[in-house]
């Protein structure tokens, strides 16, 4: 592939929007996706919202486009350690499990940065990595309506409109993926 990032490789250790939106945008600069996805079925994305031909069209928009795929069940320590060393060959790993999650598969930042301290990773989650509210989960629709933006959209009649830019979608993983 070319482009700006040709030669980045990237490794996607997410589900649904967030972290494969943002792994999308490093794909679509030239970077080296691989994607890791539950054997069962992938990520939930192929089965989500309107099916063309039995794929999700959200899946192409936001999960599979320009990446490389690999099924993992990072439950099991034999999939921990075939995505520990790809995490350690990538130059950066993004992810959008909540809080705690990687640590306790042995594949955290300061886990894998132990072994390769050049580790770059791009951390997603509804409520950041430390805080009250960490462990809840986050999605595009309850970060707008905790920020007021489901409040002043729409029509009086409809009492939860979504707004017209999703911008808890777009925004997180277009933050995440341009950060210095």
């Amino acid at each position: 592939m070319t482009g700006p990032l040709a030669g980045l490789k990237v490794l996607e250790l997410g589900t649904l929007i967030a972290g494969p939106f943002a792994a999308r945008m490093f794909a679509e600069f030239g970077a080296e996706v691989i994607k890791v996805e539950d054997p069962k079925g992938g990520d939930p994305i192929r089965n989500w919202r309107y099916l063309h031909e039995g794929t999700s069209l959200w899946c192409v928009r936001a999960g599979a486009r320009n990446k490389k795929s690999i099924a993992l069940n990072l439950k099991d320590p034999r999939a921990q350690e075939i995505a520990r060393t790809l995490a350690l060959d990538a130059d950066v790993v993004i992810e959008n499990y909540r809080p705690g999650v990687l640590e306790k598969w042995g594949l955290g930042y300061e886990q894998l940065r132990a072994h390769n301290p050049s580790t770059i990773m791009v951390r997603i989650s509804g409520y950041g990595q430390s805080g009250p509210m960490r462990d809840m989960p986050g999605f595009g629709a309850i970060g707008e309506s905790m920020g007021g933006i489901r409040y002043v959209s729409g029509i009086r009649t409809v009492r939860l409109c979504a707004s017209g830019f999703r911008s808890a979608t777009r925004l997180q993983p277009s933050m995440a993926s341009s950060a210095r």
